[in-house]
């Protein structure tokens, strides 16, 4: 079935009036019943109308705050009900009710909402389907996760194992195997009568790679990998994987706080540049460490360094020269002393005045010397800086040219006539063209330019700016997203509203495409 875009379009409109949202509400179906439910402006008894002629859209309408338990009968709407309790705010019988509830996709449900009683708990974690258990165990209470960890499916332990919740010597206890009984099943287990080795692409495991000869072994690798994920895990407990375990496991052992030295020495030595990537951004790595690495031979390694929050500011800078990093906002930049930006800012290497000018709390002194900076890269990275004057942004365009002009046209403060003239630079510039179409002062003449690059087209037809009779004739473009954008821009005049309303293939004689 054709979705019928300008409707959906109408019904995000927020300068749509109020009695034309209760008329779309009487012609909705689901997804623009999907669309009425985000306005901030819905009254409660048009959610409630809303719901009871689209059941699917209670459920979006509960988490939004609109539609409240006093509003959802559990035994109708069991999805919203189900949201309720997700929110926090369904009662306890409700959580009781679907607790004992024949689908087991419902009681998953259950199973992952918070504050569950304990009662509740109780029952769902005798649950005869170990989906409804596993679920429980990822989110369940400490006391609960505790007990869970001697349940006799791996995958429930699996899932305790991934729950931040779990205490630590439980989730120790699940790493080493010790005090606990081994588990009995595994999802691979429950797939076949006699359990054996599978490969990699068999359709009967549950996860590509399972397996199991009798010991769960797949289930158990996972089950680790969860711990060692896990911020609760102690280090302790998962630096035993820092040589001879599976690349997931290192992997994840590298990216962990709090890793101890002598740890992240032994996985700076590791075979596989991805591993030492990830080390190499870790913050817990220490400056020696990050010295070494910053010497790597492989570039993804390099550029971990130079993404470390803590790395010198000294040793950036020599990779700055080695490696693509691009105009980004670096954690050590971001986090540079007031001191550290002066340095920087006066630094001959321009690649550091490049990170230096991404920042967008730079004193104003500061941020004028980089407007002014005789590379573009610098300049780049400036031009969207909020607080640059007219004539400051405008000389960047006559100095660097293209280089400049999309991130120019992307400075707050650009005057509707500047972006006019940013929006007809020859040679166009495409991302200036699609930074325009979202810019606030942009005037309905440069909306009018963006609307002939394709993927600025659905931005420029929803802005405000965009004159009422264009906004019209976008109804009927090709593309719906165009559509759609039109349909929902609060300059389209409330007679064509009223009349999309009624009749959305009204877009279709508004007006011819607008190229």
């Amino acid at each position: 079935m054709r979705m019928d875009h300008v409707r959906c379009g109408l019904a995000v409109n927020p300068a749509l009036p109020l009695e034309l949202v209760d008329r779309l509400i009487t012609v909705a179906d689901e997804d623009i019943a999907g669309s009425l439910a985000e306005r901030v402006d819905l009254r409660h008894e048009q959610a409630v109308a809303l719901a009871a002629r689209v059941g699917e859209a209670a459920e979006r309408l509960c988490r939004n705050g609109v539609l409240t338990a006093a509003d959802i009968d559990p035994a109708t709407a069991p999805e919203a009900a189900l949201a309720l309790l997700d929110e926090g705010t369904g009662p306890e019988e409700w959580a009781r009710h679907f607790a004992a509830d024949p689908d087991p996709e419902r009681r998953m449900k259950l199973a992952a909402c918070p504050g569950l009683p304990s009662g509740v708990r109780k029952v769902l974690a005798a649950d005869p389907d170990v989906r409804v258990v596993a679920e429980l165990a990822l989110w369940t209470t400490p006391d609960t996760a505790a007990r869970l960890a001697r349940h006799r499916h791996a995958e429930v332990r699996r899932a305790v194992a991934a729950n931040e919740s779990t205490p630590a010597r439980v989730l120790t206890a699940l790493v080493t195997g010790e005090g606990l009984p081994p588990a009995d099943r595994c999802s691979v287990c429950d797939g076949e009568v006699t359990p054996s080795a599978h490969g990699e692409r068999c359709d009967c495991c549950p996860r590509p790679g399972a397996f199991c000869t009798g010991s769960h072994e797949s289930t158990v690798r996972e089950t680790i990998e969860a711990a060692l994920g896990n911020p609760a895990t102690p280090a302790a407990t998962v630096v035993r994987f820092a040589t001879g375990a599976s690349v997931v496991l290192r992997y994840g052992l590298a990216a962990r706080s709090g890793l101890p030295r002598e740890t992240a020495a032994r996985l700076a030595q590791d075979a596989l540049p991805g591993v030492r990537a990830e080390l190499a951004a870790n913050p817990a790595i220490g400056e020696p460490l990050m010295r070494a690495l910053a010497a790597d031979p492989f570039t993804e390694v390099r550029r971990g360094v130079a993404h470390n929050p803590l790395v010198p500011l000294d040793v950036l800078c020599g990779l700055a020269g080695t490696v693509r990093i691009g105009p980004t906002l670096l954690p050590r930049i971001a986090a540079a002393a007031p001191v550290e930006v002066d340095a920087l800012a006066a630094s001959p290497n321009p690649a550091m005045r490049m990170f230096l000018a991404e920042r967008r709390d730079l004193p104003a002194a500061i941020r004028d010397a980089l407007a002014d900076d005789p590379d573009a890269k610098v300049v780049k990275s400036v031009a969207p800086h909020p607080g640059l004057s007219e004539k400051q942004l405008r000389g960047m365009v006559v100095r660097h040219g293209t280089q400049v002009v999309a991130r120019v046209a992307a400075n707050p403060d650009a005057s509707p006539l500047l972006l006019e003239q940013l929006a007809a630079h020859d040679p166009p510039v495409p991302k200036a063209l699609r930074e325009i179409a979202r810019h606030r002062h942009a005037s309905g003449a440069a909306l009018l330019a963006c609307l002939t690059d394709a993927r600025a087209r659905a931005t420029a037809a929803g802005h405000p700016s965009l004159p009422p009779p264009v906004v019209a004739a976008l109804l009927s473009d090709d593309d719906w997203r165009v559509v759609e954008a039109a349909a929902a821009n609060p300059s389209l005049p409330p007679t064509m509203m009223e009349r999309l309303v009624t009749d959305p293939d009204v877009g279709r004689w508004a007006g011819g495409v607008v190229t």
